[in-house]
């Protein structure tokens, strides 16, 4: 029981020290002026505004209480074994055990979060798949990575919504753009950002021939109001067209659908789900806005590769991942050599392995890149 106590005594020094690390102190803070701001007369008067607000105080209030039951159940833990008597009752010890053990499962969790301490990691999400070679059966794979992503996104309790959607003719989806909001949703979603492969035997042919398929994957963090990006009006060439698919009163009846080409970098961002012009106007200025912050960081990035000699063009060939149906199975990451053998189990949405590998990864890199720098 000495040993136990230790281990609890120990266990709740690291957690003190991951708070400090992930600021605990500063989301009390700033719940507390979350709370102050909901409580204003003329909260909701800005109805997208307020649901922000109220989705992040709750997603702090349910971190924070993760947070104190830790705290609280280590020291239960401590005073219970401090209270047990030299002739120990097994079953009382038993449940003691069971209860640090509990405290340790709950603290791999939070110090995992230590990893997602990216600029923009607790930010939502804008993700974009798009389908790539390989015809019909490359629809078909993106409309199962959206699926992927809607899977694990379930998992994660993450709110996710349709912004615009382009469906293929035989079947699958051309593109889709998702907004994804939740605590922490771009440092869980980043890793997804690339091309993904798929080798099966097509189901689109008689002859079930071996295919290779790609699919793109994008993902942006949707900075909200704190974009850095300046948009200059003349640089922007806006078309307004008649919404096609499915759609709700009127939407398919008025040239409600947007697209906007931004000139100097002919970036092209469409959105037709939303009900008027204005909301898909809006919506696609947002997108953009991301758009043009995440070739801004891509641009700085590849001129260090550059400097560092590690440059290599962003082609269909540079695949992140690959998932082989046939004539094996395997799901691996090419960025961490992370790999698994159960591809129905990643395509149902378990991708919480290769999102760790790649952020432990990637702080490894950095920390790497720093020394050098």
């Amino acid at each position: 029981m000495h040993e136990l106590i230790q281990q609890a005594k120990e266990l709740s020094k690291k957690v003190t020290e991951v708070g400090k690390q992930l600021n605990i102190t500063g989301m009390e803070t700033k719940l507390r002026a979350l709370e102050a701001e909901m409580n204003e007369s003329d909260f909701w008067q800005d109805q997208q505004h307020a649901q922000r607000v109220s989705k992040e105080v709750n997603d702090l209030s349910d971190e924070l209480a993760i947070w104190e039951s830790l705290q609280q159940d280590l020291t239960t833990v401590i005073e219970l074994a401090q209270l047990q008597s030299s002739e120990e009752d097994k079953s009382f010890t038993e449940e003691i055990e069971q209860k640090f053990k509990q405290a340790q499962d709950r603290f791999n969790e939070l110090e995992f979060k230590l990893l997602l301490g990216g600029e923009y990691d607790q930010h939502p999400v804008l993700l974009a798949i798009h389908a790539g070679a390989g015809g019909v059966d490359a629809q078909d794979w993106a409309e199962m990575l959206l699926r992927m992503i809607l899977r694990y996104c379930e998992k994660q309790n993450y709110q996710t919504k349709t912004i615009d959607l382009s469906r293929g003719q035989e079947a699958g989806i051309k593109s889709v753009i998702l907004e994804i909001s939740g605590r922490y949703a771009y440092g869980h979603l980043k890793s997804e950002h690339g091309v993904h492969r798929l080798v099966r035997q097509s189901p689109f042919n008689s002859d079930a021939l071996r295919q290779t398929s790609f699919a793109l994957i994008e993902v942006l963090p949707d900075l909200e109001e704190e974009s850095p990006i300046e948009i200059k009006d003349d640089d922007l060439r806006i078309d307004v067209f008649r919404a096609g698919g499915h759609g709700g009163q009127s939407v398919n009846t008025t040239d409600s659908a947007v697209r906007i080409t931004h000139l100097p970098t002919n970036i092209v961002v469409t959105c037709q789900n939303e009900r008027s012009q204005h909301q898909n106007k809006d919506t696609a200025m947002k997108i953009l806005r991301a758009k043009l912050h995440q070739k801004q960081l891509e641009d700085q990035q590849t001129e260090k590769q550059k400097l560092r000699g590690e440059y290599t063009s962003a082609e269909w060939g540079n695949q992140i991942r690959s998932y082989v149906l046939h004539p094996y199975k395997m799901v691996k990451d090419h960025r961490t050599d992370y790999e698994e053998s159960d591809p129905d189990s990643v395509l149902d949405g378990d991708i919480g392995g290769f999102v760790e590998s790649y952020l432990r990864n990637t702080i490894d890199e950095k920390v790497s890149n720093d020394d050098v720098d």
